[in-house]
């Protein structure tokens, strides 16, 4: 996910957006060049400990972890799990977990140098992406907060606005959607149930009607994965704010009907929760509404040149929300 700066209230500090990609933080502008060697050690520091986070994560599920009941068991009995059967000599969940890591971190970076180059493309300064390191299990299910970069300069014209709010959805898509097609392929059918259910976007659904999937399977570190950068394309393609989607539906229909949307799209996912909470589901979309909230108070800053999209644009916008319904979950878990 990417943020931008307003065009006009350069004084200010202005919302920048994240991924799992896509909440809004505040961030200064610096004057320090985006490719400088203390800029890009700090890039490639964060990625290598992202990538630490998420090998144990993803480790941890290949484990059996011993129960704990204190927050300090919570946090360490997965890593130091993990530690153990690799001591012992079973590489397997740090295999699992490096399996893991590996197709999470290519998707999530796919999606964040789409924004990048499509920027660069347009001669607009942005940063690098930032990747988010989370503690193992405990907090998060993946190791990670997700990626951020953050755009510089104002976006003038609604085709840039267009190409750069796309990028990232679509070059993410395109890696997460073959890691779908191999994680479902190998999965094995489930040999335990749990407390919780994952339940699956339309896409796996169609993917494993016609690997011929087993109804219920084990998990596996390229299907986590997928099904995790799935959950972030479809949070980024709320057409909300300056999300990905709210950026796409500016460009495509103006800023009137981008705010139209936005609010009718922040009731619908708070009702959402509403009726997740009353059926006895977790209301995994609270903090989203909460979220999209912000967003919808920010806004979205205008732009300059309002020049047609063209007919390309309109088909790569019909794809996006094709995308965004194959990947859309009502209810994650259950």
């Amino acid at each position: 996910m990417e943020s931008s700066d307003h065009p006009y209230r350069f004084t200010e500090i202005e919302p920048a957006r994240q991924t799992f990609d896509a909440e809004h933080v505040f961030l200064g502008v610096t004057r320090e060049s985006e490719l400088s060697p203390s800029r890009v050690m700090l890039h490639i520091s964060l990625f290598m400990i992202t990538a630490v986070t998420t090998t144990l994560t993803g480790a941890s599920f290949a484990v059996k972890v011993p129960e704990s009941s204190t927050i300090v068991g919570m946090f360490l009995g997965p890593v130091l799990a993990v530690i153990n059967e690799t001591a012992i000599g079973n590489y397997n969940p740090l295999l699992q977990g490096i399996i893991f890591s590996f197709t999470l971190l290519v998707i999530l970076g796919a999606h964040e140098f789409g924004h990048y180059f499509a920027c660069r493309y347009y001669g607009i300064r942005a940063t690098l992406p930032f990747f988010i390191p989370a503690p193992p299990i405990g907090i998060t299910l993946f190791g990670t907060f997700g990626a951020v970069i953050k755009i510089k300069e104002p976006i003038r014209s609604r085709r840039a606005l267009f190409d750069i709010g796309i990028a990232g959805p679509l070059a993410g898509f395109a890696l997460a959607l073959p890691a779908s097609i191999i994680g479902i392929a190998m999965a094995l059918p489930a040999t335990e149930t749990g407390a919780g259910e994952i339940k699956d976007p339309l896409l796996f659904q169609i993917i494993a009607h016609f690997v011929g999937a087993p109804p219920v399977w084990d998990w596996n570190p390229v299907y986590w994965a997928a099904w995790g950068t799935l959950l972030v394309t479809a949070l980024n393609l709320f057409p909300v704010g300056q999300l990905d989607g709210g950026h796409v539906l500016y460009a495509v229909l103006g800023q009137r009907v981008h705010k139209w949307v936005s609010r009718i799209v922040c009731i619908a996912t708070a009702a959402l929760s509403i009726t997740a909470f009353q059926l006895g589901k977790p209301p995994v979309y609270l903090l989203w509404t909460l979220v999209l909230l912000f967003l919808l108070r920010v806004g979205h800053p205008p732009v300059i040149e309002e020049e047609p999209l063209g007919k390309v644009r309109i088909i790569l916008a019909i794809i996006a929300l094709l995308v965004f319904i194959l990947c859309f979950m009502p209810f994650p878990i259950t």
